[in-house]
């Protein structure tokens, strides 16, 4: 097993980046359809389809997530997943067509790298094209390739963030997978440990982010330059409720590893889907959603490479681990 959310029968990723630009999309098929539900808790949100996951509405399966870098413009992303599903036949039978459900999330990385260059319907329908069940690549790749970390001291002083993944399996063969682009304004901790892995570095420090906003009541960033974004998915039955209260109990998963998360600077969205299986309790399923959250997010940071001018962990500590 690669320790990632592939592990879930019925998930396939793909990535798609531009290495030069600093921006990237990450597409999640689930061909033969997944139930889904949201949860958004960050106050900047670039969104596309959430109000269709809301239990009261029509529609109660997706076909693919799309994951984007480029602000709200990387919400284009997705109408290329949307192609390759519909070559592919795959979409919600409407009599004259087959349309594919393909909610998005998308995070902010304009100022890394190129900001005329954003995820378009070509790079997500080449992200959809690559798609597979086994290991994919993950810190500076798909819609983690120019996320940071920690902007609180203002965004001359962030890190590296990245795309991470993991994955839990239980002794019944119920498996429970996240994946997630790490580019909050606070910095991320080992939740076990508190150590913090990532955040404000100036003066060869790592300075604690909540310790920041203390000192500072208005701290130098710009609404929506950041935002984690992310989806559990889980090989079990779960209804568009119970799908949703999952999304919403793996948000514990960034209120353990990022300080602060779900700020007014943050569109923190995570997505639930289950491929279908056998039933199993929510609470045991949302629990485990927030600890393998939780680990996804430490992935996309040791994961992820320095770029010009922004340092990753790995510099920091690689011969620490």
């Amino acid at each position: 097993m690669p320790n990632q959310i592939t592990d879930v029968p019925g998930v396939k990723v793909g990535n798609k980046e531009n290495q030069q630009a600093l921006t990237g999309c990450t597409a999640l098929l689930f061909e033969d359809g997944a139930v889904a539900g949201v949860d958004v808790r960050g106050s900047a949100p670039g969104t596309r389809e959430t109000d269709l996951l809301n239990p009261v509405n029509l529609v109660d399966k997706v076909h693919g997530i799309c994951l984007s870098g480029g602000s709200a413009f990387g919400l284009d992303a997705a109408s290329g997943v949307m192609q390759f599903l519909e070559e592919k036949g795959i979409g919600l039978e409407v009599g004259v067509a087959k349309v594919p459900i393909v909610p998005a999330a998308v995070l902010f990385d304009l100022a890394c790298g190129n900001p005329k260059v954003r995820p378009d319907k070509i790079m997500g329908y080449e992200a959809a094209k690559v798609a597979t069940t086994e290991r994919f690549s993950t810190g500076n790749y798909g819609a983690g390739c120019g996320a940071t970390v920690g902007k609180l001291a203002g965004p001359d002083f962030c890190m590296k963030g990245g795309l991470g993944s993991a994955s839990i399996r239980l002794g019944n063969g119920v498996v429970i997978g996240a994946i997630v682009a790490v580019n909050p304004v606070g910095d991320v901790r080992d939740g076990s440990t508190q150590r913090i892995l990532a955040g404000p570095y100036k003066d060869g420090v790592i300075k604690d982010s909540l310790k920041l906003i203390e000192q500072n009541y208005f701290p130098p960033i710009r609404a929506g330059s950041n935002t984690t974004i992310g989806v559990v998915a889980v090989n079990a039955d779960l209804t568009k409720a119970e799908a949703t209260k999952v999304a919403q109990m793996a948000q514990d998963g960034y209120a353990r590893t990022i300080f602060p998360a779900h700020t007014m600077f943050d569109g923190d969205t995570i997505f639930a889907v289950a491929t279908g299986g056998e039933k199993v309790p929510v609470d045991v399923i949302g629990s485990l959603a927030a600890k393998v959250m939780e680990r996804a997010i430490i992935d996309a940071v040791k994961s992820a490479d320095s770029i010009e001018g922004i340092t990753a962990y790995k510099d920091l500590f690689n011969n620490v681990d």
